[in-house]
């Protein structure tokens, strides 16, 4: 599924399933309330200190003087204690949830099919596991802590208001509808502005990335404008979105105070009125005005918070969304401890979308320890077709064997451990030589079988001269490697491996002559022993194949020897001929 397709949730449900994570966690959750339920009464009893010291100083209480400052030291320390408690506890379990849901997403990006990597940038699948993870932390912990400790306090300072003068404190209540109305409005504008924040965020990394990953190309074909040009657009997108967001919260914000305000003038107008106040002393009156002045603060902070809450639902709909797509199929049951790697391919056929043919009923065989070649033009699905193997990509139509059973029969773990596959674009870690080659299920294996191997790839002396041998960080993607060095790790990677299935996609094609000639001498040694699928535009590399599939469009339009096929004077025969003819010039 594309990202830009991808499914969304009304805000309600995303809130609930989010608090639903939260229970896992709700004794902390309910420490955490009880401290910013004491920081409210505190607040609340820092009002009622105030009527206090009004109703002392009329009627001139002696005691007063001692029992009010040990009140109020109380009260500061009752405070500090449940900020202390409510922060730390709401911000544990509200990380705790965050950390949940990055794990998740990581694990179900390791469990996801091809085709979604297929059908998404890399950078833009990284922006929801990183931008998007952090807008939730945002709303977890941030308005979380808000709206528990801003809504303990506009309880508690409208409880004292009913307390003190509940016919006046009705009114407060009925401007509650329009303040609603108001947040209501507000909460749909920020939620499509923060859809629409995520998506130019993702557009940002996709472009960087780009960039960074193809910096030789854009410097060799000038294109530093071409991208400037992108990626200020890109930029400019998100600007003008976190610009609309700042203007609607800004709006939003004195709309609801003046709302307040206008209804608390209104209250004090009845209040002063001859006989309407209600209140039995001054402490009283001081008291509930002081209380009404003061609930503006939480009431403000909470409409605050909407912005952040609403940005966090959009990004947790982007989050559930990537955790609710579909897992790699695998309803298989075997695990055989090891195949011989008889194949066969029925009238398969293959499409990345649909009606939109890659590969078109491919039919052949292949028993164990034989080597087929593939050839054909560049697009030719070539590619495509050894990825069928492994179920990277599942067959639309037709059926793949091996050792004549299905390989949607096979475990896909246990598939997998069946083939080892070595291609064009070579895959490294940030890590060690040694952590490169043996790595995954194979990290347990000696440094001497690593050594053999990566001695069977000629790839043992080269290392050996690394400043720290085998030990040696090699960056990034293996950045501080030659392209020659970086294949013979691959190689060695496949060899250490040992499965009965090899698949080489362009396996020599970032090798220089010399290194080329070592390597084929290496792969031969083990290519005798496994079922080879090879990739190779170089025709002289696999004339000696036991089988050549010639591959056209999506098609098989001619299998055979080398000799067969040359006989047959088709296809093969003119790419050998200007394989040859090509070969001759640059010898010439």
């Amino acid at each position: 599924m594309n990202i830009d397709e991808e499914a969304s949730y009304p805000g309600a449900v995303v809130l609930r399933r989010l608090l639903r994570y939260s229970q896992l966690y709700w004794p902390y959750f309910l420490l955490g309330l009880v401290g910013f339920a004491l920081n409210a009464a505190a607040e609340n009893g820092a009002v009622q200190v105030i009527k206090f010291i009004t109703d002392a100083l009329s009627s001139h209480d002696a005691a007063a003087r001692v029992w009010i400052p040990l009140l109020v030291i109380a009260l500061v320390f009752v405070r500090g204690l449940g900020s202390f408690v409510g922060n730390y506890y709401i911000s544990w379990v509200a990380r705790n949830i965050v950390y949940r849901l990055r794990l998740e997403m990581f694990n179900k990006l390791l469990t996801l099919p091809s085709s979604y990597y297929h059908l998404n940038s890399s950078a833009r699948i990284a922006s929801k596991i990183l931008y998007d993870v952090e807008q939730v932390t945002s709303a977890a912990t941030d308005a979380v802590i808000s709206l528990a400790r801003e809504g303990f306090t506009t309880v508690a300072y409208l409880s004292l208001l009913f307390w003190y003068n509940w016919r006046l404190s009705l009114l407060i209540i009925l401007i509650g509808p329009l303040i609603g109305k108001v947040v209501q409005l507000a909460s749909q504008r920020f939620r499509r502005l923060s859809h629409r924040i995520q998506a130019s965020m993702g557009d940002i990394n996709h472009i960087s990335n780009e960039t960074i990953q193809g910096y030789n190309v854009v410097k060799s074909f000038g294109g530093e404008a071409y991208e400037r040009q992108r990626f200020e657009r890109a930029s400019n997108e998100y600007l003008r979105q976190t610009m609309k967001m700042v203007v609607t919260s800004s709006i939003n914000t004195p709309v609801v105070q003046l709302i307040i305000a206008v209804a608390m003038s209104f209250i004090v107008w009845l209040a002063l009125g001859p006989g309407l106040t209600g209140f039995h002393s001054a402490g009283e009156f001081i008291a509930y005005f002081t209380a009404a002045g003061l609930l503006a603060k939480p009431v403000r902070a909470l409409t605050d918070v909407n912005q952040k809450v609403q940005r966090g639902i959009a990004a947790s709909q982007s989050v559930f969304a990537l955790i609710d797509l579909p897992e790699e199929e695998d309803s298989g049951e075997l695990e055989p401890v090891t195949v011989k790697g008889d194949l066969a391919f029925s009238h398969v056929s293959f499409a990345y979308h649909t009606d939109e043919w890659v590969l078109q009923d491919i039919s052949f065989t292949v028993k164990a320890g034989q080597t087929v070649a593939i050839v054909g033009r560049s697009g030719a699905g070539k590619s495509t077709l050894v990825n069928l193997l492994p179920r990277f990509y599942v067959a639309a139509e037709g059926q793949i064997l091996l050792d004549a059973v299905p390989v949607e029969a096979y475990r896909l773990h246990a598939l997998r451990r069946y083939i080892a596959t070595v291609s064009q674009k070579v895959m490294l870690f940030n890590d060690t030589v040694h952590g490169n080659i043996a790595y995954g299920d194979y990290a347990n294996c000696s440094r001497e079988q690593v050594e053999a191997a990566c001695t069977a790839a000629y790839a043992h002396d080269f290392i050996m001269a690394l400043p720290q041998g085998y030990d040696t960080p090699i960056g990034q993607d293996g950045v501080q490697l030659s392209g020659g060095q970086r294949q013979r790790l691959a190689i060695a990677r496949a060899i250490l491996k040992n499965s009965p299935i090899l698949i080489l996609d362009e396996a020599t094609s970032a090798l220089d002559n010399e290194s080329e000639f070592y390597i084929q001498r290496a792969l031969e040694g083990i290519m005798r022993e496994r079922t080879t699928l090879v990739i190779a535009h170089r025709l002289s590399t696999i004339e000696n194949a036991d089988l050549i599939l010639v591959m056209d469009q999506g098609r098989l339009i001619e299998q055979g020897t080398h000799a067969q096929l040359l006989a047959l004077g088709g296809m093969y025969a003119q790419l050998h001929s200007r394989n040859f003819a090509d070969m001759e010039e640059g010898a010439g």
